[in-house]
């Protein structure tokens, strides 16, 4: 790499020096490089005075400042790949953690399709400098292909008095500004930006869709399993409380600014651990996989993005929304639960994360014919994201939206197939990232053809989607509620989560409360 050919771009706050690279391995076809640029600031490092507040503008430097290396991470702990023991979880006052990546097939070009991708990570962790997110591939496809760095954690998402609220969300506003101002520069559109992110990026994506603040920031959105969880300012604030008492603190920015973030990460992890014990007080929040999501403070985001496209925001944003069949067994598979739920534990998640849908009894009616461990995880998995992301459908179909809907159902070859479809898996394959270290966990090593296969006609359909707002597919309505299935065999399937929508009815995936196992819908 240290070979590659310089290439310099002016931004508005001075000139970044990056590199052309090639576009490595079978899945490049030999294509032309992409210009690469790392690591170029969009805001003021968060810490010290800044520590806490809304993203500050950075400096402009001088002369020609490199571009060849990512920023680092904000401060976190990865609970899915955590380091080796004695390891001491990431974090500290890191320069330059807020930046963003550029990968672009023509800096002399103009009008190209943009694509900004928000990752994943529970709101508590991921950084854009994992290699699971590079872009050179999905760039080689003809977009710039941008990736940023947002606060996560108690760092962007505690509710803590003297702060806004949803910093993390602030920063990705202001990264999505950095686009509009920049990103001309590198041969992108700033009128023809796509939103795209999994997990906790779709359910930042899908929080922005309900902000007028994000209105003229990007012209189309895809969410890749958008999860239900958004939080009442009451309970984030209980949530904060816990994990500011393990420091000794209060849960305000004054009292916090001086503590160190490594120190919050931690507090946040062991409030994590034992959230269990708390379920009187934060209801379904205590057993969920994150203690952190967007908080519904009448601002941003005023409502929760169901409601918030239902009554039409948004509309004019092309959206594309779909799921994987087989979310939680990435969970189970963590926590090595395959061969173990029992009836007990079935009947637990049905009452827990299917009361909205009626629970226990409902739930085993809605799905003849399912063995303890295949209804626990189809009421997970519904819960998580499954649900969530047919809502998000519904709700900016019958506003009135164009929105196209999809299915991962390709199961991940490893494990004998036990993962199935499960979270986390279209995301190599959308990337084409696939020898990623977390990714070769899901696919094994050396790809095989069918998984390369696959993820050529993903990455087709998002470049199409980015490029001509349609996918190649018909569009999702209420009526026929044709989803493109992406499998061994693709398909267009009418309805493919039925039985599910019809089990969910209008309930549920409102704004979670304090005290309160069910969800509070503000309207």
């Amino acid at each position: 790499m240290l070979n590659e050919p310089c290439v310099e771009v002016r931004t508005e706050r001075g000139r970044v020096l990056g590199r052309m690279e090639p576009v490595g391995g079978a899945r490049g076809g030999g294509r032309a490089g992409v210009a690469v640029f790392r690591g170029i600031p969009f805001a003021k490092p968060p810490f010290g005075a800044l520590r806490f507040a809304a993203p500050e503008p950075p400096a402009a430097w001088d002369g020609s400042r490199p571009a060849t290396r990512f920023g680092p991470p904000v401060p976190q702990y990865d609970r899915m790949n955590p380091p080796a023991a004695g390891q001491e979880a990431e974090g500290g006052p890191e320069p330059d953690c807020l930046s963003v990546n550029v990968w672009s097939p023509g800096l002399g070009a103009t009008g190209l399709p943009v694509m900004v991708w928000f990752h994943g990570g529970a709101y508590a962790f991921g950084h854009s400098g994992d290699p699971a997110y590079d872009g050179a591939l999905l760039a080689s496809e003809g977009v710039v292909v941008v990736t940023f760095n947002y606060r996560v954690g108690m760092e962007g998402f505690g509710q803590i008095e003297g702060a806004p609220a949803n910093r993390g969300l602030l920063d990705q506003l202001a990264a999505l500004r950095w686009v509009r101002d920049n990103i001309a520069a590198f041969g992108g559109d700033p009128d023809r930006v796509t939103a795209f992110g999994e997990s906790a990026g779709a359910g930042s994506i899908a929080a922005l869709l309900a902000s007028d603040a994000a209105d003229g920031l990007f012209g189309r959105a895809i969410t890749q399993s958008v999860p239900g969880s958004y939080f009442t300012p009451d309970l984030a604030a209980d949530i904060a409380d816990a994990v500011a008492r393990l420091v000794g603190r209060a849960p305000t920015a004054e009292a916090l600014r001086t503590v160190e973030p490594s120190a919050l990460v931690r507090a946040a992890e062991e409030v994590h651990a034992e959230r269990g014990r708390r379920a009187g007080r934060w209801g379904v929040v205590a057993h969920a996989e994150t203690l952190f999501s967007p908080v519904v403070d009448g601002r941003l985001p005023a409502r929760t993005p169901w409601d918030a496209l239902a009554a039409g925001a948004a509309r004019g944003v092309g959206l594309m929304a779909g799921c994987n069949h087989d979310e939680y067994r990435l969970f189970m598979a963590k926590r090595r639960e395959f061969g173990r739920v029992s009836a007990e534990r079935a009947a637990w998640a049905m009452t827990v994360f299917g009361a909205e849908a009626g629970g226990e009894r409902a739930c085993i009616a809605a799905f003849p014919g399912l063995g303890d461990e295949e209804l626990y995880e189809r009421v997970c998995s519904d819960w998580l994201c499954r649900v969530p992301t047919l809502r998000l459908l519904e709700a900016a179909a019958e506003a009135g939206g164009r929105a196209f809907g999809y299915e991962l159902r390709w199961p991940a070859p490893v494990l004998g197939g036990l993962l199935g479809a499960c979270h986390g898996l279209d995301v190599p394959l959308v990337l084409g990232t696939l020898d990623a270290p977390a990714s070769v966990a899901l696919l094994g090593p050396g790809p095989s053809e069918e998984a390369e296969a696959l993820s050529r006609r993903m990455r087709t359909a998002w470049v199409r989607f980015a490029a001509t707002g349609d996918p190649g597919w018909p569009a999702y309505d209420t009526d026929g509620r044709l989803t493109k299935v992406f499998d061994r065999r693709d398909s267009v399937e009418p309805d493919p989560l039925g039985a599910s929508r019809v089990l969910w009815g209008k309930a549920g995936f409102g704004v979670l409360g304090l005290a309160d196992h069910r969800s509070e819908r503000r309207r």
